[in-house]
């Protein structure tokens, strides 16, 4: 039998695109992501020795075993293996995870890495392989360790101490950052102020200076005073033109597309990777299928020179020679991971109107915004003439601006995410009409503001102008301290809740040293040390926790445990107060003389019916699994043992006559056969 390569990816879906590209000598299978993660055994249940330099114990994810030894078969099989996953530090150490657990040897494997998924990018990748980067992995590993001993002790004390359930490395940071943003705000004073316009037929001007001085009217009276001492009459002081170069914006990185997806398509930062995510797995175009942009987790504006000569012949062919512009090439940060592109279409022909048909709306609508910033990216500067009126009216300057476009530029593709109105001011001949008369001039009170409260487009370019976390972790991170009840949304605003404060203040209390935005940045500079394999590991590790736990034994020392709410009602199996305490799958009430007295109360629950069960005569009604997972079960259970993950409609398959269901994805289909309706 004719042995096969064997190519191992973490996607399901990727894994069948890129069969279609490499022929019948490959067997491209998938890992279904991480398949082994730290134990929780050991102190404290880290899963490391902290004695041994944190070596790390690593177990089988649960539900994974299955996937290993069917990878394990395929390797055995195979005459060579390409760990193919994704090209980042995670990707890497998944690569290195699946070496280890698989058993194989250096000479057995190979490391390849794309940033799109194309049938040139795969082969291209196969004619460069290498061997698994352990810096890169030590850096991950590093990261993963970080997280679990801060997870899991912080987490514990927040619990013990707080109403909050968990504390993070760069969560409690960003929680940190809204937090005092809205203190900023309920101690800000306002001032007032007021503003003086004069209006014209075809604009207005504003007061600005008084004797070519800067001038504040900060009161009314200061306000009525100015308007007593001005005529109807202006004189035309000086009409200024220059001519300016609006520049374009370089291509998507992971954190510019999150907000611009926020500000201008109103999507979440989670919503966007998730549907980016999608994109770059491959999209079924119907003769083919194809991954549409490049990967979506990236630091860097370059762009390969392949693409940069097809947009360029693009450009031309499309708008003409005078729009082809010069590629972005941006400024190294310290903390850029520059391994791959910016995130950019696969292919410049491939124009979002041409594909529209084989998206969703979301789709469609992320990859348009993504296709022509990165085709914008690689357009002319737009060319504008903006014009300045200074107009004089008894030594008070008023000013007036306008604004209109010469050259399109860039703007030809990009101007619907661009604020590009044109503010078009009249002729002004200062010899032949030196002076102007005003329709009227007004007064206007207005109030100075505070910083307002962070947007997730704000927030996650606060984060990255800070260095804290990394562009691909701040979805996640958002969804955290929302998911916790840290935050609530108001507006499409943070708005730290009561929890949020309370656990922000303790933490800060004890480990204002640690959890910071300038510790948290050096900590990311320290990872990319690692993965330049210019530290080692364990030993940023160990000088962490060395400052870590004494802080954290001390703060549960002398931090006072808050008290569990009462509930107003008494015990009836001891007579003691009920209190509210929290548990593994949420709150529940139960006796404060724990663990004397271990009564809990049960709480009676209305029951949802869904529709009637189709094998007895029983309701399907919404239930919640012991880990809080809703699901749909019959009401005579044990007797009746009729479930469902998805929601029952009560209608029967027209194929097989059992019961229909809806995903979350709203997909109708049957419970037992392949119907989808």
């Amino acid at each position: 039998m004719h042995k096969k390569n064997l190519v191992i990816v973490e996607s399901p879906s990727k894994s069948k695109t890129i069969e279609k590209y490499l022929g019948n000598d490959y067997k491209v299978v998938s890992s279904k992501g991480h398949v082994r993660d730290l134990a929780t055994s050991g102190k404290y249940g880290l899963g490391v020795d902290i004695e041994n330099h944190f070596a790390p114990k690593y177990v089988t994810i649960k539900g994974k075993k299955k996937v290993i030894d069917e990878l394990k078969k395929d390797c055995k099989n195979a005459s060579f293996v390409y760990l193919a996953t994704d090209p980042d530090r995670e990707g890497e150490a998944i690569s290195w995870h699946l070496y280890d657990v698989l058993g194989l040897n250096e000479q057995q494997y190979d490391r390849i890495v794309f940033h799109e998924i194309t049938k040139p990018a795969i082969l291209e990748a196969l004619k460069h392989p290498r061997k698994i980067d352990q810096d890169l992995v030590n850096s991950q590993e590093t990261r993963r360790i970080l997280d679990r001993i801060i997870g899991f002790r912080l987490s514990k004390f927040i619990q013990s101490k707080t109403s909050g359930s968990s504390a993070g490395r760069v969560q409690s940071v960003a929680l940190k950052l809204i937090v005092d943003r809205e203190r900023e705000i309920e101690s800000f004073q306002k001032e007032e102020y007021w503003t003086i316009t004069a209006k014209f037929n075809q604009f207005d001007a504003d007061l600005f200076q008084y004797d070519h001085k800067d001038i504040e009217v900060k009161t009314e009276e200061e306000a009525n005073q100015i308007l007593e001492q001005l005529k109807p009459i202006f004189e035309i002081e000086t009409v200024e033109k220059k001519k300016k170069n609006k520049k374009s914006r370089p291509p998507f990185i992971t954190s510019t597309l999150q907000q611009d997806a926020s500000n201008k398509l109103g999507f979440t930062a989670k919503k966007t990777m998730s549907i980016a995510q999608k994109l770059y797995e491959g999209i079924d175009l119907g003769s083919e299928t194809v991954g549409l942009i490049s990967y979506m987790r990236t630091d860097s504006i370059r762009l390969s020179d392949e693409f940069i000569k097809s947009a360029y012949g693009y450009i031309k062919k499309t708008y003409g020679e005078e729009y082809v512009g010069v590629a972005k090439q941006g400024k190294k940060k310290e903390n850029v991971q520059d391994a791959h592109e910016a995130i950019r279409p696969t292919s410049v022909n491939r124009t979002p109107e041409s594909v529209k048909e084989y998206l969703t709306n979301d789709e469609y609508k992320l990859y348009r915004m993504i296709y022509y910033r990165a085709l914008s990216s690689l357009m002319k500067d737009a060319k504008t003439e903006n014009t300045t009126v200074i107009l004089n009216n008894e030594n008070y300057q008023f000013k007036a601006t306008g604004q209109t476009l010469l050259f399109d530029g860039y703007l030809r593709v990009y101007a619907d995410y661009e604020n590009t109105l044109e503010t078009v001011l009249p002729v002004f001949d200062k010899k032949k009409e030196p002076m102007m008369e005003s329709k009227e001039i007004i007064k206007e009170q207005h109030f100075t503001k505070p910083k307002p409260r962070y947007t997730e487009a704000k927030l996650i370019k606060e984060m990255e102008e800070l260095g804290i976390g990394r562009p691909s972790t701040y979805a996640t991170i958002l969804d955290n301290i929302k998911t916790r009840g840290y935050v609530m949304m108001q507006e499409k605003k943070f708005v730290p809740t009561e929890i949020g404060i309370e656990v922000t203040d303790k933490l800060q209390h004890s480990f204002s040293h640690l959890i910071n935005v300038k510790y948290t940045a050096k900590m990311e500079e320290d990872l990319d040390k690692i993965a330049d394999g210019k530290k080692v590991w364990y030993h940023t590790l160990e000088k962490f926790y060395k400052e870590f736990e004494p802080s954290l034994q001390e703060a549960f020392d002398k931090v006072a445990k808050k008290e569990p709410e009462k509930t107003g009602e008494k015990c009836p199996e001891c007579g003691s107060d009920l209190v509210i305490r929290k548990g593994r799958y949420g709150q529940f009430t139960a006796c404060s003389n724990y663990p004397t007295c271990k009564y809990i109360k049960q709480e009676k629950k209305e029951e949802v019916i869904i529709c009637d069960c189709p094998n007895c005569d029983g309701k399907i009604i919404e239930k919640k699994s012991r880990k809080g997972k809703i699901f749909y079960g019959c009401n005579h259970f044990p007797k009746c043992k009729t479930a469902y993950w998805d929601q029952p409609l009560g209608e029967k398959c027209p194929e097989c006559g059992s019961m229909l269901v809806e995903t979350k994805k709203k997909v109708i289909k049957c419970s037992s056969c392949e119907y989808i309706k």
